[in-house]
């Protein structure tokens, strides 16, 4: 099974020891965020944990601990965009974390790490010049350290329009000019564009539109096949990614982007943050009294027997 950890929050950034224990005790407790009381108990062990995915703006804290990770395929996605303190308040320096993703490419191989460029916002502070001009030095610096980015473009989610009234949808001209023009930064520094539930609107431009979370992109990073049994897709017809189960937390990434889609609020992340114990089974919190636990249902999909070419 794949086992994610970022699509509700940034575990390596702020719960790095509390993921470290769980790793150590060998199971984790998810509370479902749409039905408090039902808990699912999940085993960390790599004989059904067949790839752990992170999603980070900041990995820092985890790199002088990659060795527990050892035995567990991985695959990483780090977020480095051209914004400053104005829309992420708390994401460290951009050329800080580039040096931090040439080291983890290094740890982990560039098959297991990508690079995320998004969400692009379009306006007066980050027009579609600068974008382009900051790909590219970005690109440049992270060539040879992996092999793809993955661009999306601003969702209006209802916890954006609230903590970020002012953001606008960009417009279709400028979603394809910026397709077209990473298409061909990425094709002269060795990357392949992907984009993120935009549908095909970018593939005549050159920008890879098949999934960036897919079986294909996981497969290489474990040299391994998935049999991946079949299951609803979790986002509808415009994603064809295999998302897993996620361990995170909404209202809990202290990063405070405007634009974020997990946060609520800022009071609620900064109340979760103090409700957070590295202790406990539970990212936030600990075990209440009507928690109904059920165990997830894990298997390994790996079929080390079939040969692989990638």
């Amino acid at each position: 099974m794949i086992l994610q950890t970022g699509m509700r929050t940034d575990i390596p950034a702020y719960y790095s020891r509390w993921f470290l224990n769980r790793l150590r005790e060998g199971f984790v407790l998810v509370r479902n965020p749409y039905d408090p009381q039902s808990v699912t108990r999940y085993r960390l062990d790599p004989s059904v944990v067949d790839l752990i995915g992170f999603c980070s703006k900041n990995p820092a804290p985890m790199l002088p601990h990659l060795e527990t990770l050892r035995d567990y395929g991985q695959y990483w996605f780090v977020t480095i965009t051209p914004y400053g303190r104005d829309l992420e308040p708390h994401v460290p320096g951009k050329e800080m974390v580039m040096e931090d993703f040439k080291r983890l490419s290094d740890a982990v191989g560039p098959d297991s790490v990508g690079w995320r460029y998004d969400p692009i916002l379009v306006n007066e502070q980050y027009p579609v010049e600068r974008h382009i001009r900051d790909f590219e030095h970005m690109a440049k610096t992270l060539s040879g350290y992996t092999e793809s980015c993955v661009i999306s473009f601003l969702d209006l989610y209802e916890k954006v329009k609230r903590n970020f009234p002012e953001a606008r949808e960009v417009r279709k001209e400028d979603r394809i000019l910026l397709g077209k023009a990473f298409a061909e930064i990425g094709r002269a520094y060795g990357l392949t564009i992907r984009a993120c539930a935009e549908g095909t609107e970018l593939a005549p431009y050159g920008v890879n539109c098949a999934g960036c979370m897919t079986v294909e992109i996981y497969e290489k990073a474990l040299g391994s096949r998935l049999s991946v049994p079949k299951r609803k897709n979790q986002r509808g017809g415009q994603c064809a990614c295999l998302l897993g189960a996620d361990i995170g937390a909404y209202d809990s990434c202290g990063h405070l982007c405007r634009y974020c889609y997990a946060n609520s609020s800022g009071d609620a992340v900064r109340r979760n943050l103090r409700a957070h114990d590295p202790d406990s089974p539970f990212l936030l919190g600990g075990p209440l009294p009507r928690d109904k636990i059920h165990e997830a249902r894990q298997e390994s999909w790996r079929d080390d027997q079939l040969c692989m070419e990638l």
